[in-house]
């Protein structure tokens, strides 16, 4: 139990016992957040730099040389997978077929810079680049390109479906109309370095 001393007043007052004890507690308290930065420290450090890169949010670089025509590889980004598609001839002529179903044929509502305000929802038509989470809850859509799939029907075009609630999106990320997603999924910004690379996240000219 502290030490306690009466004042002229009658009231009580810690000793110097207690300011001992208290400037020790602010000191080990002070230790032990410093003990912790240096602990984290090490293991940022210790990443690769488009680790470190995905971690802060910065832009990533993704190389497109090996995407054969009609896949799909995945680049994370600020947390996010963001797909990237290499759609065939077949798969881009599908889309006109799909508008007069899709509750956002023309990306209205939906978020996607300027330049992906076209039915394919990219600056080159072949390839695809978009945030790979639903506008319902944020679950994942998986890639259902082959069309009639069993799981899909006999007129399926090929697309995306969401697992969690069954939205569906064709091949450009457009939600068909009357389905749980709001919106088309996200295009992020993004511009071409080369033919076979992409950065992710920026697409500031001479940047």
């Amino acid at each position: 139990m502290a030490a306690l001393s009466r004042g002229s007043d009658g009231s009580t007052e810690p000793t110097d016992i207690d300011e001992r004890r208290r400037k020790l507690l602010v000191l080990t308290c002070a230790a032990g957040g410093a003990a912790s930065a240096a602990a984290v420290w090490p293991f940022l450090a210790s990443m690769e730099p488009s680790e470190r890169a995905r971690a802060l949010g910065a832009p990533v670089e993704a190389d497109i040389s090996g995407l054969e025509p009609g896949t799909m590889t995945t680049v994370e980004w600020q947390g996010k997978p963001v797909w990237i598609v290499n759609r065939t001839e077949k798969m881009l002529a599908g889309l006109k077929g799909s508008a007069a179903l899709l509750a956002d044929p023309d990306s209205e509502r939906s978020q996607q810079p300027d330049y992906a305000r076209n039915p394919e929802r990219s600056i080159k038509p072949e390839y695809l680049v978009v945030v790979g989470i639903c506008t319902h809850l944020g679950c994942s859509p998986t890639p259902k390109f082959k069309p009639g799939d069993p799981g899909m029907g006999a007129d399926w075009p090929g697309g995306f479906l969401c697992p969690c609630h069954g939205s569906r999106f064709d091949l450009s990320a457009r939600v068909y109309a009357n389905m749980p997603a709001p919106t088309n999924l996200v295009v992020p910004r993004y511009k071409y370095l080369s033919d076979t690379r992409i950065l992710i996240g920026d697409d500031r000219k001479g940047a």
